[in-house]
């Protein structure tokens, strides 16, 4: 599963995946079918990853079919969706969400308020360390 996260987690890693993909379905779809050159099988290979098809050259053995829907079937079950999904979720980070950082730091001077607020009105302090506890307690949830 962890090789999977890689290399779905990076356009690098995506791309290399995509290339082989071609590469290899390339290289089966020569060995298979007759009369094909290198160029052929790479024309065909490209063509029918990005589901155009032109139809100028198909396969015509049973392993070169076999492998023309696996092609096809992995371009289009996971390839193409998890290019779109990486692109995707480039353009939904949320650039204001808090960091961790940042929250330790509004911990860190809530702390100080209640100990400014205890010494200054200890009567008071109370009623302001349970609201200050309430900020926390938030401050804690949103970073979860």
């Amino acid at each position: 599963m962890d090789l999977l996260r890689r290399l779905t987690n990076s356009p690098k890693a995506l791309v290399f995946s995509y290339l082989l993909l071609i590469l290899a379905s390339s290289g089966i779809y020569w060995l298979v079918e007759d009369g094909k050159t290198p160029g052929d099988a790479l024309w065909w290979s490209v063509v029918t990853a990005s589901t155009v098809g032109y139809g100028d050259t198909y396969p015509e053995t049973w392993q070169g079919r076999v492998m023309a829907g696996l092609l096809i079937s992995v371009m289009v079950l996971f390839v193409i969706p998890l290019i779109t999904a990486h692109f995707a979720s480039k353009l939904i980070v949320d650039n204001d969400a808090f960091q961790h950082e940042e929250q330790e730091e509004i911990k860190n001077q809530l702390r100080q308020i209640r100990a400014i607020v205890e010494r200054l009105a200890p009567a008071d302090a109370a009623p302001a360390a349970a609201a200050l506890d309430a900020v926390e307690a938030r401050a804690d949830a949103d970073r979860r």
